[in-house]
């Protein structure tokens, strides 16, 4: 791999992964070496720049997917922070509802000892 490449995409793509950054690498590799294999009467301007539209398509879909994957993963987060909250706050108010009987249930007690 080319250093050229190499410094490219570390420095493009310094958020990704590592094997994507790696993929990427490899895919602008094989640009390279199909543009160099082909002559030059054969492979147009159009051609080549059709093929790094596609990769770059390629590249973009990926980093969507990603994005896309992380946006559902804190909505499920939220979702759940929300739902163990309510749980929560359930547990909250049985507790001092719990708490409230046991103090009324305590006073009339301390209060009538021997009313039963």
């Amino acid at each position: 791999m080319s250093s050229q490449t190499d410094e490219l995409v570390e420095t493009e793509m310094a958020g990704e992964t590592d094997q994507v950054k790696r993929e990427t690498k490899a895919l602008i590799e094989a640009l390279k070496r199909r543009a160099q294999a082909e002559s030059a009467d054969t492979l147009t301007r159009e051609t080549y720049l059709k093929a790094v539209r596609q990769a770059r398509e390629l590249i973009e879909g990926r980093k969507l997917i990603e994005r896309d994957r992380l946006e559902n993963s804190w909505a499920v987060i939220q979702d759940e922070a929300e739902r163990n909250w309510h749980l929560m706050m359930k547990d909250l108010v049985d507790f001092s509802f719990r708490l409230q009987k046991a103090a009324i249930a305590a006073w009339e007690a301390f209060n009538n000892p021997y009313s039963r």
